[in-house]
């Protein structure tokens, strides 16, 4: 299939300076979870234009669209992201995530009837915790789709990027108010609450397991230094390799912050924000079909080692990988010393190699789109799985 390949990269660079401006306009003004009507805006009009079906605003969420094209029997997914972080915007490059995923579905679009695919480019919101594709899974978006797949930017590149499962939790303290000084007696500190809370989880760090996670932040501590604080809150994650870990770890947590209220008097109560974001399971053989590609397209892969659980960290496109064949590598955009949810990370994200990144993330998702299509016991296990 090589003169489809070449198809592919023909397309791709006639599209090449397209893309980028696309990665540098989404860049330019990041927008919050749910809140990416720009970004959904341009990605839209973009694979409008290239002769995709697109359907905008879907399942309930108003910046997550389809597009798709071609009418092979093989069905693939490109997720693409464009939420950014707050305070640091693009700290996680999800600009070159999208560009990367239109890029590579105008160019497979090119060979798409040729070789016998179906493309569908996700537009996936929320990914910095507010779980988008675990809504459009749940909602149905990818029933039929045979396989996924996208591309993270990241220091390095490495097949299968190492993602362990995260839960996002919200914990609310209510006490009593009382006044600071005169009369402190009579209050209920909300604040000590979670410092005994905070006190307990650093304690328990010793005791949990390597590739176990916590990490949170306050989101209110109190109203005034002379108010016994009546009401605080926190944001907090925990991570583990598995979600049948995740429960384990988040358990006992909680009984943190249920320490805190026993030891105060004050009372507690959790929301979860989102869904847990399940563990990655990368598909070995699409991912040797990526490598291959990506390899061809003139990228270097690293192998991690003993140093790979240290690595990790959580995206809701592991929830897609339970369901269906997917792979989530990385690409590096010699970004080094800096690293992924860092400003310098984010001044990263429109650099040249950036930009190359995402012609030659696009390229290698194309290809190995291709080469699903046409490798009979690649295409044959994905659509029979």
């Amino acid at each position: 299939m090589t003169g489809a390949k070449d198809g592919v990269r023909e397309r791709l660079e006639a599209a090449r300076d397209e893309i980028v401006d696309i990665s540098h306009q989404i860049h330019a003004e990041p927008e919050l979870g749910y809140e990416e009507e720009k970004a959904a805006a341009w990605l839209t009009e973009y694979l409008d234009a290239a002769g995709f079906d697109v359907i905008k605003g879907v399942y309930g969420m108003p910046t997550a669209f389809t597009a798709t094209v071609g009418s092979g029997p093989l069905h693939i997914g490109i997720c693409a992201e464009y939420d950014c972080l707050p305070a640091v915007g693009h700290a996680c490059g999800h600009n070159i995530i999208a560009a990367m995923g239109v890029g590579a579905g105008v160019a497979a679009a090119k060979v798409a009837d040729e070789v016998g695919l179906t493309i569908t480019v996700f537009g996936t919101p929320a990914e910095e915790g507010g779980g988008g594709k675990i809504k459009m899974l749940d909602a149905g978006a990818f029933d039929g789709v045979h396989a996924a797949m996208m591309v993270h930017p990241a220091p390095l590149d490495i097949v299968e990027l190492p993602i362990i499962a995260a839960d996002h939790f919200d914990v609310y303290y209510t006490g009593k108010e009382a006044h600071a000084s005169a009369s402190p007696e009579v209050g209920i500190n909300a604040a000590d609450a979670l410092t005994i809370a905070q006190t307990a989880i650093g304690l328990l760090r010793q005791h949990i397991k390597a590739t176990d996670r916590i990490h949170g932040i306050i989101t209110k501590g109190g109203d005034a230094a002379n108010i016994v604080p009546a009401h605080t809150s926190a944001h907090y994650m925990v991570r583990a390799a598995s979600l049948g870990e995740l429960h384990d770890i988040r358990a006992r947590v909680k009984a943190c912050f249920d320490a805190g209220a026993l030891a105060t008097g004050a009372t507690v109560a959790y929301e979860d924000s989102v869904a847990a974001y399940a563990e990655m399971h990368h598909d070995p053989g699409i991912a040797a079909i990526y490598k291959r590609n990506a390899e061809a397209a003139g990228r270097t892969f690293i192998d991690l080692g003993n140093a790979a659980a240290r690595a990790a960290a959580s995206t809701d496109m592991g929830n897609v990988s339970l369901k269906i064949p997917s792979i989530h590598p990385s690409i590096g955009i010699e970004c080094l010393p800096a690293v992924n949810h860092q400003p310098e990370f984010t001044a990263h994200c429109v650099k040249p190699a950036a930009d190359k990144a995402c012609f030659d993330g696009a390229l290698a998702m194309a290809w190995t789109c291709v080469d699903l299509a046409t490798d009979e016991a690649q295409r044959e296990r994905l659509i029979s799985a």
